[in-house]
């Protein structure tokens, strides 16, 4: 729920001008908010740990490695987490400590590079082409950023190293948790046929049953698709499909992003039709939205927003969004929650089953002051 993998013209001619192969480095932090009160309550150590509320509509905001084995992951319902694991503790989270965590984090980084895009509290894109310290090379510099995460914070982080974002992500992911991977020049396709499907971002368990009924089962057997073909059966995904079974990302490291949204989706393995189900799985994603918010919040200026949408996707692929604006921000959970549950009531009855519901705050304080700045600035470079 963290990246759009979709690129657009922008990124290509950036991309085109960079004057030859980037480092990009991902870093992600293992289990972070489940490490962060496992490093801070020994008591937590070695047992399994779910960040989130243990109550009937509760949702796991992040699990602990020693949860994870028994199938527990972050999104899931808590009860359905307590079912696979009796003994799971639950702890409430506290944003603060991984905040402040994430600053720590967040200087590390900047002591090596000025280039960095963060994707959330945990994890970040780093592009150290031209690096602060002058060490040149990408992978020695990712096993600096882990040792120096580990010293000064006593938390493990995972890095890939590669030449664009969608691999250093793909290899981030590789040697989890407390590992490194490189994928260097010359090796990302064959890196990529290699990986299942599912390995993909933005491929989710339905999309992958679709796939595997279309003899799609790995990297390989997707790069021997045309994209003609890949259209025809996935339509505006198909040219991010296209691209990454061949281990090719244009996209630059964006250090000063502006954020025009918060929010987050969930993909069913099984699809709901029932109100009752809808009901319950909004509750869910308010959960986990809600959190994203307040994790987008910097020091003590929350994220604020007017603007609420409802999306869903049903079992034949087509997307259905409903927005609710409002003239004053949407500054605590109680009004997100209720404008969210009033944007599901007007939809009702859907017309068929969903294989996926999300929501998203949008229309952000500060993000269109931001975005008349680079009209502006585009304007001037014209005169």
């Amino acid at each position: 729920m963290s990246e759009d993998p979709s690129n657009d013209a922008e990124d290509e001619a950036e991309a085109s001008g960079s004057g030859g192969l980037r480092k990009i480095i991902h870093v992600d932090m293992d289990a972070f908010f489940a490490s962060v009160e496992q490093r801070d309550d020994p008591e937590l150590r070695g047992k399994p740990v779910a960040v989130g509320g243990s109550g009937g509509r509760g949702v796991v905001a992040a699990a602990s490695y020693e949860a994870r084995k028994f199938g527990v992951r972050s999104a899931m319902p808590s009860v359905t987490a307590k079912r696979l694991c009796p003994d799971l503790i639950f702890v409430r989270h506290r944003f603060d400590a991984y905040k402040e965590a994430s600053r720590q984090i967040r200087r590390i980084f900047e002591h090596h590079t000025p280039h960095v895009e963060p994707l959330s509290l945990d994890e970040a894109y780093l592009d150290v082409t031209e690096d602060r310290l002058g060490i040149g090379s990408a992978t020695r510099i990712a096993e600096l950023i882990r040792q120096e995460i580990r010293a000064k914070t006593k938390l493990t982080a995972s890095a890939g190293v590669s030449y664009n974002k969608f691999l250093a992500k793909l290899a981030s992911d590789q040697n989890k948790p407390n590992g490194l991977c490189v994928i260097r020049p010359g090796q990302g396709a064959d890196f990529v046929a290699g990986l299942p499907i599912r390995r993909f971002h933005g491929v989710g368990p339905k999309a992958e049953e679709k796939m595997k009924r279309l003899g799609i089962e790995t990297g390989a057997d997707l790069a021997a698709k045309d994209i003609e073909f890949l259209r025809a059966n996935f339509g505006s995904f198909a040219d991010y499909l296209y691209r990454a079974a061949r281990g090719i990302d244009l996209r630059p490291v964006r250090a000063h992003r502006v954020r025009k949204s918060v929010g987050g989706e969930r993909t069913f393995s099984e699809d709901i039709s029932s109100g009752a189900a809808l009901r319950d799985t909004l509750e869910n994603i308010i959960e986990i939205v809600w959190g994203r918010i307040e994790n987008a919040s910097k020091d003590d200026k929350p994220t604020r927003g007017r603007t609420i949408t409802l999306k869903v996707k049903f079992t034949d692929f087509q997307i259905m969004s409903r927005a609710k604006s409002v003239p004053h921000w949407i500054e605590d959970k109680q009004e997100f929650a209720r404008l969210s549950r009033e944007l599901l009531e007007e939809a009702l009855p859907l017309p068929m089953p969903i294989r996926l519901m999300g929501l998203t705050l949008s229309n952000l304080e500060g993000a269109q002051d931001r975005g008349k700045e680079q009209r502006e600035d585009a304007q001037l470079s014209l005169l």
